[in-house]
Order: C-alpha cells, then structure tokens, then sequence
C-alpha cells in the first residue's frame, strides 16, 4: 500500500471539510449531484475525447498502482547480484550464469542476461534493451499525461459548471430567500473541479512521473549491468559502475572492495 497516496487523499478532504465547517459552511451543500455529473462526467467526457481508447483503458492499472505501488528491486540487491555474477563469468565463463537465470524474476533482467548467455552481439544487446526502455517511458508518459490533462480539464468545468448554475439560479428571480441558495449551489461544481483538479489529478500525475523515473533508473542500471558482464569487467569494475545508481543513503550498507564474492547471494 502507498500510505501518501492515503494520507494525502484523507487529509485533503478533511482540510476541505473542516475549513468549510469552520467558514460557516453546510457539508450538506456538498451533496450536489448536478456538479458532481458535471465535474466527474464532464472530465471523463474530456480524456475520452483526448486519448484513444486503447490508452484510457490503462486508467484503472494507473490509479491502482497509485495505492499499490510495483515492487521494484531494490538498487543495491541489483548490484550485488551483478556483483556476484561476475565473479560466477570470470570463474567459469558467461555460460555458467544460465542456471541463475531462472531465480530471476524480473522480465527485463532476465531477457537481457539470456541474450548475453546466448552470445549476441553487445551492440545488438544494447539496442534492443534500449529501446525497450524508451518504449516503457513512452508508455509512461502517456499514462502522465492523463492525469496532468484530467488536471487542467477539471477547473475549467468546475468554472462552466458555476455559470450553469448562475444561468439557473438568475433565471428564477422570483423567491429572493431561494437566490442566495442557489447562487451557492452554483459554486460547489467550482470547487469541485479546483479540488480534483488540484489536490487529485495534478499530484497523481506528479506521483506517476516520480514512479516511473524510478523504473527507469533502475533499468538503465541493469542494462549497464548486463553490458558490463557482456565486456568482461572484474567484479571492482562493475561495482564501480553500477555504484552511480545507488541512493546516496544505501551505499555505505554496501560496502565496496568488489561485493560478495560466490553469486550465493543474488536475487
């Protein structure tokens, strides 16, 4: 579970509720179905008319790995399982990593070390790998942009539903006591779009480009990695290496001098 994710939603909708509370506002006003069809539909009606369908399937994997976020390996487990690798290939050859291969369990890693097992061409290796790392940050920022364009949609239906409802409340002049209620009415389909707008879709998107910046780091590590095995860098070579990809904060529980020494260890 992505706690921020919750707390941020929590804390988001009491901030809201409290303050109006504390404004003199009725909670009760929230309760508009005509500004939550305007907003809600009104902002899908958007996406779909922005996206192909194709893509605006992938929302509901979106938003469930806003709450569940993928589990990535971690970036020292990586180094030490290259780490431990190489010495595995210098010891008995690149063939010898072939029965590892199937303790891997990530689909990137794991086909990147099989071309390597294979012999293929480390220029090939590197294009392909590549390439598929470009494509994943295509499809990410594709998955960004639906939330950054639900985010910038959102306010300016809140705004079109205000008007709506001042069209509405404006047309019936006749019970003054009733004005003052509907013209309020008329703003809570605003307040709905700044608050999606702003405290939902515009941080989602923020969160899912932060994720897959993280994805692809850790990528581009192993790709590294794998070319580094491929070349026949020592074990203190390809710690060195991969070494950059590591926060900060995790590497001195590293440790250096070349990692552990016998791959018994990798993941």
């Amino acid at each position: 579970m992505e706690k921020s994710t919750v707390i941020g939603l929590v804390l988001g909708i009491s901030a809201i509720s409290v303050g109006m509370v504390l404004k003199g506002a009725s909670l009760a006003a929230l309760i508009n179905p005509a500004a939550m069809l305007i907003i809600f539909a009104g902002t899908a009606a958007c996406l779909l008319n922005g996206f192909p369908m194709a893509q605006i399937a992938s929302f509901p994997k979106l938003v469930k790995m806003l709450f569940i976020k993928p589990v990535l390996i971690p970036h020292h487990e990586v180094l030490r399982l290259f780490v431990d690798m190489s010495h595995l290939a210098r010891r008995e050859g690149l063939l010898a990593l072939e029965p590892r291969l199937e303790q891997i369990d990530d689909p990137f890693l794991k086909e990147g070390l099989t071309m390597v097992v294979d012999g293929m061409d480390p220029n090939l290796v590197m294009d392909i790998l590549g390439l598929d790392i470009q494509q994943m940050e295509e499809r990410h920022r594709v998955g960004v942009l639906i939330f950054s364009q639900a985010g910038m949609y959102a306010p300016t239906l809140g705004v079109l539903g205000a008007v709506v409802g001042l069209v509405a409340a404006l047309g019936n002049l006749n019970d003054i006591e009733q004005l003052g209620h509907s013209i309020a009415a008329a703003f809570i389909a605003t307040l709905f779009g700044i608050f999606t707008g702003y405290v939902i879709w515009h941080p989602f998107s923020n969160k899912l480009k932060i994720m897959s910046k993280e994805e692809t780091e850790l990528k581009k590590m192993m790709l590294e990695g794998i070319l580094s095995l491929q070349a026949g860098d020592n074990p203190a070579t390809v710690e060195a290496k991969l070494r950059v990809f590591v926060p900060q904060n995790k590497r001195k529980a590293i440790g250096g001098g070349g990692g552990t020494s016998d791959g018994e260890n990798a993941a």
